[in-house]
Parts: C-alpha cells; structure tokens; sequence
C-alpha cells in the first residue's frame, strides 16, 4: 500500500493508545510531542475530550459554520462531532469522523459515534461528498509538507459536494521569529517555509514514528487555495497567531 494511504499500527500510535486508555479509565499519562524546533511538550489527554463549552473560540465558531453532512479529517478522540452531534437540530445529516488511528477510532465508536472509519483522507475508497469538512486542531498539518499542500487541497476539493465548504485552521509560526521588539527577522526565514515542523509522539514505552507537519501563514494558505480552485476567506483570528479559514469551490 502506497504511504499516503497508510493507517497506524498500535506499536507506533501513541496518541490512539493515550486516548484509548482514557476513554477506557478516565485518565491516562503523558502524551509527550518532541520537536527539535521546540522544547518536549505535553498533551493533556483529557483537552482531546474536549466539550463545546471547553473549546476555543475558532472551534467553537467552524461547529457555529458547519451544515449539512459532515466529515471530520483527523477526529482523534471525536469531540468535534460529538458536539456537533449534540447541538445540531438536524437530525437527517450525516456525521463521518475519520482517523488513521484504529484505537482512537474504537474509542469513538465507544462513546456512541456510529459512522467511524480508520482511513487516510488520501485513500481512494474515501469517495463520499460532504457538505462541511473539518480540518481543525492545525487541520494543515496533515499536508506536512508545503509543496504537498496542493495535494492536500485537491483531494477536499473532490470530497466536495456542490456549494460546499471546508473548515480549516492553522497558526503563523512567524513568532518565533521575532526579536524583543515584536519585529520579524527576515533573514531567518530564509530556505524551508518556516512553517514545516518535524514531530515525534511518545505514550509510556510506545513512540511514534517521525512526522512532517505543516503550519500556514494565512496569505500562503490563500495562494495555495486559490491556485487550486477555491475562493479562500479569513473567518477569524486566534489569541496567539492562530487562524480559521473557510474555504468554498470557485465558481
């Protein structure tokens, strides 16, 4: 099977297992996220179970945003179609959460979501239209890389349905950048986007293999869109340099 269809095995999938073993007890260790551009990290494995009331504001505005049948890229533990779910007065849409972690997808089937696959967004049996998708949580990781970032783009535009959108966010990693005076050293981003990041996961003695992950500026975003076919709109700034994005099929 090519890579870009590819799912996880639970001996590399740390962040299935640290959801599964919440969803299971109700608490779990550490996830720990390992960057050479950032100092070791954590995850707090409960934030993955998130309710509406508890997300930020950018993910609380795409739920506002979403119609109709929904595909959730990326759904981790299920908490972005949990609340739709809950919130929704229509009760006819249809609500796919998909994910390459087969134990984050036995945890969301669970709690009692019903249309769960274990699939890579690239995976040709994924031929479905939906109305809304959602890439939330940094959904442009999933490019991880800038010059996948078309691929990533064409393949939500054939998941499309007519006059459909997709819901997306990302954060302008330019910050790290700056010098004490809030300005931007040009120079260091010079060569690779600044925003292309190499991750690693660890869970208790299992540990991810190293993976690509792509932060967007919003002006790169939008050239890229609109290079592929979409009309690309600023919905809302984050606290810290975070974004959501709405993007619609050009007409």
């Amino acid at each position: 099977m090519e890579k870009e269809y590819q799912t996880l095995t639970p001996e590399k999938d740390p962040m299935g297992a640290a959801i599964a073993e919440y969803q299971q007890k109700g608490k779990a260790g550490k996830l720990r996220v390992l960057s050479e551009m950032f100092d070791e990290d954590e995850i707090p494995v409960n934030y993955l179970f998130r309710t509406y009331e508890q997300m930020p504001a950018i993910e609380q505005k795409a739920l506002e945003l979403t119609k109709g049948d929904t595909l959730d890229v990326g759904a981790g533990s299920g908490c972005h179609t949990l609340a739709l779910i809950s919130k929704k007065d229509d009760q006819t849409s249809r609500h796919t959460a998909i994910d390459i972690s087969p134990l984050a997808c036995e945890a969301m089937r669970a709690q009692g979501l019903e249309d769960v696959r274990c699939v890579n967004l690239m995976a040709p049996n994924l031929s479905q239209k939906y109305d809304t998708i959602l890439l939330l949580m940094n959904g442009t990781g999933i490019a991880g890389k800038l010059e996948r970032l078309p691929l990533l783009l064409n393949r939500l535009r054939q998941l499309l349905k007519e006059g459909g959108q997709v819901l997306i966010d990302s954060s302008d990693l330019c910050y790290l950048y700056e010098d004490e005076d809030g300005d931007t050293d040009m120079e260091m981003l010079e060569g690779d986007y600044y925003g292309e990041v190499v991750y690693q996961m660890r869970y208790k003695n299992i540990r991810g293999e190293d993976f690509d992950w792509l932060y967007t500026d919003y002006n790169t975003l939008k050239t890229f869109a609109e290079n592929c076919g979409f009309n690309c709109e600023k919905v809302m700034d984050g606290e810290h340099y975070e974004f959501l994005a709405r993007l619609t099929e050009r007409g």
